[in-house]
Parts: C-alpha cells; sequence; structure tokens
C-alpha cells in the first residue's frame, strides 16, 4: 500500500471525493481544478485505475488475422496484443525475459517476434523459441520461458486488458450495460476508420466531454445540434461498471437509416452513449457508432484511440468519408474547447461550478462517484 506523509495532497483529494459519495444529482458541483492539474493525483489514478482495472486497447478487428499484432505504452507499461497463429487474442508484456528490452514496435503481421538487442525469439503466443548462445546455462530452460501474459476479454467486439493479478469478471459486471445495448451487436459491426492522437487535456475532461450532452447544442451548433441536440438528452441509470445517456434524432435526419434486425423502431430512433471507465466511451447509433479508448500521459496529455464501426456491407466509400468528415469535424470542436477548459482549471480563480439537470449533465456525476468509490478510501498516513 503506498504511503503518504502528512503534507502530501493525496488524502484532501480523497476526503473531498468521500464528501460527495452517494449525494444526489440535484447537489452535484464540478471537482475541484487540482483535480485536473495536479501531477500526483494524476499518478495516483494511473496506479490505481489504470494498473488495477479493465482497460480498453481497441476492437478485434486490429488483429483480425493470425499473426496480426499491434503494440503500445500503458502508462508505463509496454503491452502486446497478438492474434495467436492458435487462434487466440492475447495481452502479452511487451518486455523480453531476457534483459528487459521492448521487443515489438508498431504494428503488423508476424509469424514470430525477434527482440532486436540479443534476438531472442518468440512466437506469436509469447512463447521463447530461440535464446542464441544459452545453451550452457544450467539454470535456463527455454521451454519454461515465455513472454507474461496478462488478463484479457473480448466484449462487444473490443479488447480489454487487465495488469490486476486478481481481476473482476468482467462480463458479469457487463450484464446490465449488456441488456441496454445488445440489440445494436457491436460485435457485427466492422471498424472502418481508426487514428491515434494526442490531446492537450486531462484525461477526465476528455470522458467527461464524451459522456454529457449539454454541450451537443452550444459547441456542434453546425454538427451534432441538427441531429442529437440537448432537449433530446436522456440520463441512464448507472451500474458499477457503467454510466451513460441516450439521445433522441431530429425529424432532420433522414429515414434511410440500416441497422440490425433485432432493434426495435425506438431503439432505431436512439443513439446510446456510454463509458466505461476508466478509459473506454462509445457513442452508438444504429448505423455507425464512434469509440475512444483514453490513456493518461500527464495531467494535461491524454493519448486517444478513435476510431468508427460499421453496420453492414451497404456502405459506398463516400458515405463512409462523409461520416469519417462529421466525426473529424466534431471532434475537432471538442479539442479546441478541451484546451481552453484546461486552460481555465488550472487558474487560480477557478472554483467548482454547480452541474447542469440530470438528463443534461448527470453523467458527470455518475463519474465523480465512480471516482468516489474507488480512489476515495483513506490510505495509510505516515509523518515524515
Amino acid at each position: 500500500m503506498t504511503q503518504y506523509s502528512a503534507s502530501h495532497p493525496d488524502p484532501m483529494f480523497r476526503k473531498t471525493l468521500r464528501s460527495i459519495r452517494g449525494r444526489d444529482y440535484e447537489q452535484g458541483f464540478s471537482l475541484p481544478g487540482t483535480f485536473y492539474t495536479d501531477p500526483t493525483w494524476t499518478q495516483t489514478e494511473c496506479d490505481e485505475l489504470f494498473l488495477r482495472d479493465w482497460f480498453c486497447v481497441g476492437r478485434v478487428e486490429e488483429v483480425g488475422k493470425p499473426g496480426d499484432f499491434f503494440s503500445f505504452d500503458h502508462v508505463g507499461q509496454p503491452i502486446l496484443v497478438v492474434h495467436g497463429h492458435d487462434g487466440v487474442i492475447r495481452a502479452l508484456a511487451n518486455v523480453c525475459r531476457h534483459r528487459g528490452t521492448v521487443v515489438a514496435s508498431g504494428s503488423g503481421n508476424t509469424r514470430k517476434f525477434l527482440c532486436p538487442y540479443h534476438h531472442w525469439a518468440y512466437d506469436t503466443t509469447g512463447q521463447l523459441l530461440n535464446a542464441p548462445h544459452m545453451e550452457s546455462h544450467q539454470a535456463f530452460d527455454i521451454k519454461n520461458c515465455r513472454l507474461k501474459e496478462l488478463s484479457s476479454e473480448t466484449w462487444q467486439g473490443f479488447i480489454f486488458v487487465n495488469l490486476n493479478p486478481r481481476p473482476a469478471n468482467l462480463k458479469k459486471e457487463l450484464a446490465p450495460l449488456e441488456k441496454i445495448i445488445r440489440n445494436y451487436h457491436l460485435e457485427e459491426m466492422s471498424l472502418r476508420y481508426l487514428a491515434d492522437e494526442v490531446w492537450d487535456t486531462n484525461w477526465k475532461c476528455l470522458l467527461e466531454n464524451f459522456m454529457e450532452g449539454y454541450h451537443l447544442t452550444p459547441l456542434h451548433r453546425d454538427t451534432l445540434h441538427k441531429v442529437n441536440p440537448s432537449r433530446l438528452c436522456s440520463h441512464l441509470k448507472p451500474g458499477k461498471r457503467h454510466f451513460g445517456y441516450s439521445v433522441g434524432f431530429t425529424s432532420r435526419l433522414p429515414d434511410d437509416r440500416i441497422g440490425h434486425p433485432d432493434l426495435s423502431e425506438q431503439e432505431m430512433d436512439t443513439c446510446v452513449m456510454f463509458a466505461m471507465p476508466p478509459g473506454l466511451t462509445v457513442g452508438i447509433g444504429s448505423d455507425y457508432s464512434s469509440f475512444l479508448c483514453l490513456r493518461p500521459l500527464s495531467p494535461s496529455r491524454v493519448s486517444v484511440k478513435l476510431g468508427l464501426i460499421f453496420h453492414g456491407d451497404h456502405w459506398s466509400q463516400q458515405e463512409v468519408d462523409n461520416a469519417i468528415e462529421l466525426f473529424q469535424h466534431t471532434m475537432e470542436e471538442d479539442k479546441q474547447v478541451l484546451l481552453r477548459v484546461q486552460q481555465g482549471l488550472g487558474s487560480r480563480f477557478h472554483q467548482p461550478g454547480p452541474l447542469a439537470s440530470r438528463d443534461l449533465e448527470g453523467t458527470i456525476w455518475d463519474f465523480y462517484q465512480y471516482l468516489s468509490r474507488n480512489l476515495g478510501a483513506v490510505k495509510k498516513v505516515v509523518k515524515s
């Protein structure tokens, strides 16, 4: 357990989170700006959320064929996701078992991974195949050496990884959310757009932005407001593992959208926005959906994987391009305003403000409750 001195800011942050636990939506205020700017607290979030909880790393389509892989750094931990030639998608610690070199970089397709330092070779399950000139080592058995396999799951076409040696049952915890979104069949949608970006804002600001409908009309006046205005937002009951809201469509939207046959008429005319903290947000539509995978880089920078997944194979390239253009335009509007949010949160004059109604910003309060449950516990304090 981490130990802190009496002057360390961590206990003050936890006390604030405990003070809001269980309060009604009508009593909700935003968090103090230091929650978004303090580097020590950001490290606490990385240690106790991103290194202990399930986090989404992308879609199964990214590793659709045996040998497909992608690598990334997850808050300081090199990770490799690979579709093994045995047919299993795995997450592996991307660290050579010899002297710790990062083995793979980027993405691609391969039959084996070769460490660039001393050419130790691993197959696509992580098993060591060859270690040059190690035959004489009496305490080393190549057959019992492999890259560390991490806990991983697939759900609705998304890949999740957990670095905790005793992870929670992901699918059991997501069962309530599954009931809400199952008819959209995200697992049958196909990935048609993927981008990796770095935004100059705190990871929580981006998650909060994606998950509240209050800004749809004022910020996205020429884009989302025309089809999903703020006035059509409706809060969804949160679960332990998720929170979200739904938003209807205006009459301006054409009626030729195509969705899964399981969808009801109401579901066809509703977008479901949900977050699975700490690092996944999804906007579900009957015809196509968007997602963001988030990883903190610093208090004011976040790594973002953005994607669009589409239902069916009827899409022309022009239709796909139009959807991508709308998404990129909307994300650019968000990116620019979040830069201003981050600047304001660092001001000495910033004060927490009241949150809007449950339908408009209730999800922000749901997120704070998640933070309170997972970060509000008292930690042992050691006086210096």
